[in-house]
């Protein structure tokens, strides 16, 4: 079902819970697994996707269809993304290091985090970028969105993201160099 039929189901009071239902199944796993790469912990991630729905069913009567409802959804789970990084940062007032090590300790102890030595490594130094940087790195490497979709998602102009994604590139050779 494509997103116009979508938010008809929606916005019509007979078949709006049906729609979210629908809306719900199909961008669950895309927006988990978005969030998932920010955060890499499952129980966060699985809160924060419970959120960015939650927040979804409050606004979606406000949405003008000025965007794609992907890149809406997008939105708002990226924001939540990083609101929750920043909120965690001050909570426990540890420096940028010290999240991104409870991070990667994180992705060598959890189970749900599949994969051979290299990805692991590859996981470690996605965990070095700042966060922003880290988003368009996931949304450009592990989803090949297009620039413009980004640039939607987060605000930023194309040529910014592509400067952001190359420094992101070269730090992350760097990291898996050393």
């Amino acid at each position: 079902m494509d997103d116009s039929e979508l938010l008809l189901k929606i916005r019509n009071p007979e078949s709006s819970s049906y729609g979210f239902n629908l809306l719900v199944r199909q961008y669950q796993q895309r927006v988990y697994w978005h969030i998932r790469k920010m955060v890499i912990d499952h129980d966060d991630a699985d809160d924060l996707t419970q959120e960015v729905f939650i927040k979804i069913h409050k606004y979606i009567g406000g949405f003008r269809e000025d965007s794609q409802l992907f890149t809406w959804i997008y939105r708002i789970a990226t924001n939540e993304c990083l609101s929750f990084l920043n909120k965690k940062k001050r909570r426990f007032f540890l420096p940028i290091e010290d999240v991104g090590q409870q991070l990667e300790a994180k992705i060598d102890s959890s189970p749900d985090m599949d994969g051979d030595a290299i990805q692991k490594q590859l996981q470690k130094a996605i965990l070095t970028l700042p966060d922003k940087q880290r988003l368009v790195f996931n949304m450009k490497y592990f989803e090949d969105l297009p620039y413009e979709t980004i640039s939607e998602v987060t605000g930023t102009s194309v040529g910014a993201l592509k400067a952001s994604y190359h420094h992101a590139v070269k730090k992350i050779e760097e990291f898996l160099a050393n």
